[in-house]
């Protein structure tokens, strides 16, 4: 497994990428650095990938997952509760493909505000 770093303002946190297809183009692209969406519970942000929806993607995801989102090229990190989301798990607006996942600390995400600089590089 490969790992990566998140850092957003104080927060900073490691996650580990699977063996994936969609983990080894984003692995390719690192760094990346962009600007902050949220939507509920949810961290996304356009990064220089573009890749088709895996076979596996799905729009259920736990928190602490990393999701590639094909419709917006975008890095998505979910932490909680989304405005798709049908009980407490997070859900994204239309399957994403999964790739990793947040190590612990996900749920610090809430104090990230639109805008705000996000920074993902190898660890």
């Amino acid at each position: 497994m490969r790992a990566i770093t998140i850092s957003t303002g104080d927060i900073i946190l490691s996650a580990e990428l699977d063996e994936s297809g969609t983990a080894q183009k984003i692995w390719e692209a690192l760094p990346v650095v962009g600007r902050v969406n949220t939507w509920g519970e949810e961290i996304y942000f356009e990064i220089p990938v573009i890749m088709e929806q895996a076979p596996d993607a799905r729009a259920e995801a736990e928190v602490g997952e990393l999701g590639y989102w094909p419709t917006g090229h975008a890095f998505c990190i979910f932490f909680g509760r989304t405005p798709a989301s049908v009980d407490e798990k997070p859900r994204a607006i239309s399957p994403v493909n999964i790739f990793g996942k947040i190590d612990d600390g996900a749920k610090t995400l809430k104090d990230v505000t639109d805008g705000q600089e996000i920074r993902i590089t190898k660890a």
